[in-house]
């Protein structure tokens, strides 16, 4: 096979995605497998994936958790695969590795061949069993001072509300999250897909819920519109698949809660990647240096 210009490996909670591309994006090869919970079958997973791709000096790696900026391990991490903290990536490939968080990554694919494709400033949200997110900035990938820019999962949207995993109160990805579906729910629906399937039905309970959350999301768009003030909000993750029952709703709330000085609105386009935004992403940080 011949090289690819980068390769780029996505390590989620339930699958490891690795794709090669060339300079231009174009996927050259691409393989998955599950994930697993210890570090030393985790590693030999990702050994078997790189075997199977074209080969490539430029490797980039994006997972969940906090990553330092410049850093190769994961300084953060709480509820999922959480055997990947402090493992340092470079020593055990033998490598060099760049490591980017997965949300951070799937922006730097957007912002490379996606939806923020030539767009200078936009925010990516990921809403699927939590919700994740990133920022660009002047057509950069915002990281912050220690790789906490663009956590807007952890962001308030009810300061009376129990705190989350990042001891925010009342958190977007408490509000919306697939996790927390059951609990919001009395225990009547286990999934996010089954509410919202309640919802198209009509079920008046369903339709209270579904349409609450999507009211928390609309507030924390126009929370961030008034700080970041992107061009575009592109939203991803497994809840984007529900269509217009999201997409409808949300237009609606934000034409009430948008602050919109000119009469011009922000766009709120799904997100193109899909499933490999954070594999593409990590390869395009890796064929920059790290530099996305």
């Amino acid at each position: 096979m011949s090289e690819a210009a980068a390769i780029g490996i996505d390590i989620g909670g339930t699958q490891i995605k690795a794709v090669a591309v060339d300079g231009e994006g174009t996927v050259l090869g691409r393989c998955h497998t599950d994930t697993c919970g210890q570090a030393e079958i985790l590693l030999e997973r990702v050994n078997s994936l790189l075997e199977q791709l074209p080969s490539s000096e430029a490797l980039g790696i994006s997972t969940t958790g906090l990553v330092l900026p410049g850093s190769n391990k994961v300084a953060w991490i709480k509820g999922r695969v959480e055997c990947l903290h402090g493992l340092d990536w470079s020593k055990q490939l033998d490598r060099s590795v760049y490591l980017l968080n997965d949300a951070l990554a799937a922006m730097a694919g957007e912002a490379w061949i996606g939806a923020a494709r030539g767009v200078r400033e936009a925010i990516l949200m990921t809403l699927g069993t939590g919700v994740g997110g990133a920022i660009l900035v002047h057509v950069r990938v915002l990281r912050g001072y220690l790789g906490r820019a663009g956590h807007v999962g952890y962001m308030t949207v009810d300061a009376l509300g129990s705190l989350d995993i990042a001891r925010t109160p009342g958190s977007l990805e408490d509000a919306i999250g697939n996790h927390t579906v059951r609990a919001r729910s009395f225990g009547r629906f286990e999934s996010t897909w089954h509410l919202v399937d309640a919802h198209r039905r009509g079920d008046p309970e369903a339709m209270r819920l579904w349409l609450g959350s999507i009211w928390y999301l609309a507030a924390a768009i126009s929370s961030l519109v008034n700080i970041i003030d992107p061009q575009r909000v592109l939203i991803g993750g497994g809840i984007c698949e529900a269509g217009g029952a999201l997409f409808e709703p949300l237009a609606a709330y934000l034409e009430q809660l948008e602050w919109r000085p000119t009469g011009q609105s922000v766009e709120v386009v799904p997100a193109q990647l899909g499933r490999e935004a954070g594999a593409i992403g990590a390869a395009r940080n890796a064929m920059l240096g790290g530099g996305v």
